[in-house]
């Protein structure tokens, strides 16, 4: 398999990706929390340079495509020991504003504002592996294919 084709089909894994959560979102009816949709934003990035390597097969363009990937497993593996109470999430998903702390109307601003699916919940799992570690799993393979493709440019 050429270098650029290689690349191309990492960027159409990441589409695939994307294609995934966005089916459970709006078929399964799944809800996504502020991580989960932050996830999606590299693989966007991944498939659009994807598709720009079909046409520029450049190797530093993959190796950019292997940086969107990395970064997408980055947020999956962050996001997965926030699932399970490894380090902190953000305070704006993972339900750890001090409302004590607050006067009343800051503290009706938090719980008003806040989003309605937490980070710290995990909405589905397979294999004991939430989609957030999936996530990680599959685009760890992925800048796997990334570098194969600009080390073959």
């Amino acid at each position: 398999m050429r270098d650029w084709s290689l690349a191309s089909l990492a960027g159409l894994g990441s589409a695939a990706l994307l294609g995934g959560a966005l089916f459970f979102q709006y078929v399964v009816g799944l809800a996504p929390c502020e991580l989960c949709i932050l996830q999606r934003w590299p693989h966007l990035v991944a498939f659009v340079i994807g598709v720009i390597v079909w046409f520029f097969p450049r190797g530093w363009l993959m190796g950019l495509g292997a940086l969107a990937a990395a970064t997408a497993s980055g947020l999956g593996i962050y996001h997965t020991g926030v699932e399970r109470g490894w380090w902190e999430g953000p305070t704006a998903c993972s339900g750890t504003v001090d409302l004590t702390t607050l006067t009343p109307q800051q503290a009706l601003e938090a719980i008003m504002g806040a989003p309605v699916v937490r980070c710290t919940d995990v909405a589905w799992e397979m294999l004991g592996l939430s989609m957030a570690s999936w996530n990680a799993i599959l685009s760890a393979v992925l800048v796997g294919v990334w570098i194969i493709a600009m080390r073959r440019a």
